[in-house]
């Protein structure tokens, strides 16, 4: 299992992960709500902590997470550059 940090946060999607569910139009809890009903293990504390980047996101919840957006993992992890 790989994790993605950069030493600051726990993780380097946080940010990311905030901009893509805002452009969707979806809070917190109703990407929980999607990401459960998909078969997986995300509760809108799970999203918060990922977003505020106070939660490690390993390699397997990356590709999820990229998917569940329709963007490749590449993109999920490359630095933003604004």
């Amino acid at each position: 299992m790989k994790i993605y940090w950069n030493g600051k946060s726990k993780n380097i999607i946080g940010l990311k992960i905030k901009k893509l569910r805002k452009a969707s139009g979806l809070t917190q809890r109703e990407m929980a709500e999607k990401l459960q009903l998909e078969g997986h293990e995300f509760s809108d504390l799970t999203i918060l902590r990922i977003e505020q980047g106070s939660r490690f996101v390993p390699d397997y919840e990356v590709t999820i997470l990229a998917d569940f957006f329709g963007v490749s993992t590449d993109e999920l992890l490359r630095p933003d550059s604004d």
